[in-house]
């Protein structure tokens, strides 16, 4: 910390273990700053508090910081706030490729290795293979910024980017709460009769009950096409395939199924299509306008077109449905002028 309390802008990078527990958490943070890189290390005891706290007073660079800023924001001394985010930095400069990877060997023509990218950093000791590549995930971040914040103002899109990375830290202190009514209805459960859809529903709590005492991803237990079909093949009576478990986890599966199958018709779930209303020929010429102009504004600033705004977010627009934009995209899209014609 003394160390870095000279440098007013560091880079930073976190590593969790997503991929292998079910209580994600943060196994290692990177740190970078113009006289090197270190990595600290948040399962050995130490308290961090202060380490944390002390972030507020630098500038941080990350690269795609969303998930690294709602897994530093679960800790109470986390409040830092001014980020530069290269990977938006990337997309306001026009650049086709902004994965980080990418950046580096577009701009300084270094091959990273991706060897460690599905790594478990849960664990210890961490290899010498991912050592080098956490450390290359902030090495790099300082240079990058500088290049991307001169280019930025060079083009005038500070402005820009700035709103943008605002709401980018906004939506990533906002608490994500997961629904548990309607969390088990995943791609393709609309498909599904009432009764499999009550075998899903049941299946889908099993495997994260399953996953949470096992402390491992629910994929583990069971992919979600593997749910899809086990639900199908319950209800047609024939055998649920479930390669290598547990002979008492595939009882507690049965187990759930029999339940399932076993429930009164007019409890089991029955999916609502509905059918969205067809937009109306004015609303179809609205949205023909608003596609030209932010499609002829993309071409004219090199821009993807989806990051002045989306296909359905055009639609909404059109269809006076409240679409939220900022100040930048209004004014690219002239939408007060649009809306009012």
């Amino acid at each position: 910390m003394s160390r870095l309390a000279a440098h007013p802008v560091i880079g930073l990078d976190t590593e969790a273990d997503s991929l292998h527990c079910y209580h994600e958490k943060i196994c290692l943070v990177q740190i970078s700053s113009p006289e090197g890189a270190w990595l600290v290390d948040p399962l050995a005891e130490l308290d961090l508090s202060d380490f944390y706290a002390s972030f507020s007073r630098h500038r941080l660079i990350i690269h795609g910081a969303d998930y690294d800023l709602r897994m530093l924001g679960r800790h109470p001394a986390f409040t830092a706030s001014d980020i530069f985010d290269t990977s938006i930095a990337a997309r306001f400069l026009g650049l086709e490729q902004i994965g980080y990877a990418a950046l580096v060997q577009k701009f300084f023509n270094i091959t990273l290795s991706k060897s460690s990218q599905r790594a478990n950093w849960g664990r210890r000791p961490l290899s010498r293979e991912m050592e080098e590549y956490a450390l290359n995930d902030v090495r790099y971040l300082l240079r990058l910024a500088e290049i991307f914040e001169t280019r930025l103002r060079e083009l005038g899109r500070w402005g820009w980017y700035l709103e943008s990375r605002d709401l980018m830290v906004s939506n990533a202190r906002k608490p994500r709460e997961r629904d548990p009514e309607n969390s088990w209805r995943i791609s393709g459960s609309s498909k599904l009769s009432p009764r499999e859809a009550a075998v899903l529903r049941a299946l889908w709590r099993w495997r994260d009950t399953e996953a949470a005492a096992w402390n491992r991803p629910p994929f583990h237990v069971m992919s979600n096409d593997g749910l899809l079909n086990a639900a199908r093949a319950a209800v047609a009576r024939q055998k649920i395939e479930a390669h290598r478990m547990p002979p008492v986890r595939r009882e507690r599966m049965e187990e759930a199924v029999h339940v399932a199958l076993a429930l009164p018709e007019e409890e089991c779930p029955v999916f609502k299509h509905e059918r969205k209303p067809r937009p109306e020929n004015t609303a179809c010429r609205r949205f023909e306008h608003l596609r030209e102009v932010r499609d002829k504004a993309a071409a004219r600033l090199g821009l993807d077109p989806a990051l002045i705004a989306s296909r359905p977010t055009l639609m909404s627009i059109a269809m006076n449905n409240g679409a939220q934009l900022l100040p930048w995209q209004r004014e690219l899209l002239n939408t007060d002028d649009t809306v009012s014609h």
